[in-house]
């Protein structure tokens, strides 16, 4: 029992040593673990620091009889608090990265990772059980047999752990490998790529702007549609794929995973174009029967998503609810965010970091106050928008892309039927500039667009929708193509 309880002893040394050093390794990532565990961002930073130093006094604690004990009983809380921790983002839906071992080893809460900290625990807890007196040998006491298994021990434990760290070196040079494979296979090795029908790859529709409706068959010539997508009430992640793409063919693995892990909660599918047999030989396995095959690519081009594999979440609204995520990297980081946040809200969006630069969206914000004129002297208020869905546009006398919309906007405001938001428009100039636009709604002048800015405005034209209760419903859409998609018409 001695030699037993020397070597619980060591196991939870090793345990919390190594993620007490593992998080010091990567404190960054350690702070935006304990955020996602619901720490508020202003003890964020303090607790991803205080928590390693704790690991590590515990984990000497643990070396010595006389303070085992009390390691014991500051380790249990610490591993029952994390078990809790990872029971709540389960039962809510969230798999945030737990980052117990920070930079050696890391991976998404799960049920493994759970029993994992249910078998640590227990073993904190059989000593606190055992009291203080009955913590076990001394290190120093050990005979030369005790000591030979307990440096095969300790080598064993330093081989786990440096695999596990080689793992995570392995895996990262792989990630690299593959997006530089994905460049070589957008640049054909180097050899410019000419193709007018193309633009960035993160080039999409607006976050809130409807999926367009479809009606398309599957391999086996089952009816799809974009009802038929998002059935369940839940939302949908769409694959853009083709048969000649071999990224596509060497994603298939993941996406197979993906459906596994998440079928429950989102659906899956994988939409392409060209001959079926093609599309079952390509993508055998789980969705040989379930790809969804466009006549040409006229989904993929009416959101944008020019290259494959691209990734898009629609929620179960049939909004789109991500930005294009083009390339295998990028399908990953969406399909993680997907995992550690909740989608069942009817705000849920996921979008890219850099988005071309482009401000982060404002969604689930409410409507600024505000205090202006439209061009017959009538103040408009924030409260005009509150109570209504409305759309507004940012528009200017001086920029040709607006006066270029400015018929077909007329023609929808005077002919907007129910269910379609109403219309403000934001310009600025001379009243006199914007007096014969001919519009039943209002055009509010906002001198300098200083109101327009906080309102989102990117530039004219470009537009933004409210809800009923004042709040942003969609993020930021630029150009007129865009805008008729946020209004819901296809232009």
């Amino acid at each position: 029992m001695e030699l037993a309880l020397l070597i619980v002893r060591l196991v939870l040394f090793g345990v919390f040593a190594l993620a007490a050093i593992g998080k010091f390794l990567d404190l960054e990532g350690s702070e935006k673990a304990v955020k996602e565990f619901g720490t508020p961002d202003e003890f964020a930073k303090m607790f991803a620091i205080a928590l390693p130093f704790a690991e590590f006094a515990f984990a000497f604690c643990f070396l010595f009889p006389s303070t085992a004990w009390v390691g014991a009983v500051g380790g249990s809380i610490l591993l029952l608090s994390f078990t809790g921790g990872m029971v709540w983002q389960m039962a809510n839906g969230r798999a945030p990265d737990c980052h117990c071992f920070g930079q050696i080893y890391s991976e998404p809460v799960s049920r493994k990772t759970l029993v994992r900290n249910i078998i640590f625990s227990f073993l904190a807890l059989f000593l606190v059980v055992r009291g203080r007196d009955g913590q076990g040998m001394e290190l120093s006491s050990s005979n030369d047999d005790t000591m030979s298994i307990l440096l095969i021990f300790f080598l064993l434990a330093i081989s786990v752990a440096a695999l596990l760290y080689l793992k995570r070196i392995l895996d990262t040079q792989s990630e690299i490998l593959k997006r530089i494979e994905l460049l070589e296979v957008l640049s054909r090795e180097g050899t410019p790529v000419n193709r007018s029908d193309v633009g960035h790859p993160n080039d999409g529709l607006p976050i809130g702007a409807r999926f367009p409706d479809f009606d398309l068959q599957t391999t086996v010539g089952a009816k799809v549609s974009l009802q038929s997508l998002l059935e369940g009430g839940h939302g949908a992640v769409v694959l853009f794929v083709s048969p000649t793409c071999e990224p596509c063919r060497a994603l298939l693995p993941d996406m197979e995973r993906w459906e596994a892990e998440l079928g429950d909660r989102v659906n899956f599918v994988l939409m392409s174009s060209g001959e079926v047999e093609a599309n079952r030989e390509k993508f055998a396995g789980v969705f040989a029967d379930d790809v969804v095959l466009q006549e040409k690519r006229e989904v993929a081009d009416s959101v944008q998503a020019r290259w494959t594999p691209t990734a898009l979440y629609v929620r179960a609204d049939g909004t789109i609810g991500s930005h294009l995520a083009a390339g295998d990297a990028a399908i990953r980081e969406l399909i993680t965010k997907i995992k550690t946040s909740r989608h069942d809200s009817a705000n849920t969006y996921f979008a890219n970091e850099t988005n071309n630069g482009a401000t982060p969206p404002k969604i689930g914000e409410e409507i600024p106050d505000f205090a202006l004129s439209d061009v017959n002297g009538k103040a408009i208020t924030a409260d005009d928008i509150r109570g209504r869905r409305t759309v507004a546009v940012f528009w200017s006398p001086t920029c040709p892309h607006c006066t270029a919309m400015m018929n077909e906007l007329k023609a929808w405001d005077s002919s907007r039927q129910t269910g379609d938001p109403e219309l403000v428009v934001f310009s600025d100039g001379p009243k006199e500039q914007h007096a014969n636009l001919g519009l039943n709604a209002p055009v509010v002048i906002d001198p300098g667009y200083k109101t327009s800015a906080e309102l989102g405005m990117l530039g004219t034209p470009s537009a933004v929708v409210f809800d009923e209760s004042g709040r942003f419903i969609t993020e930021t859409g630029v150009g007129a193509s865009n805008i008729w998609a946020l209004i819901g018409k296809r232009k």
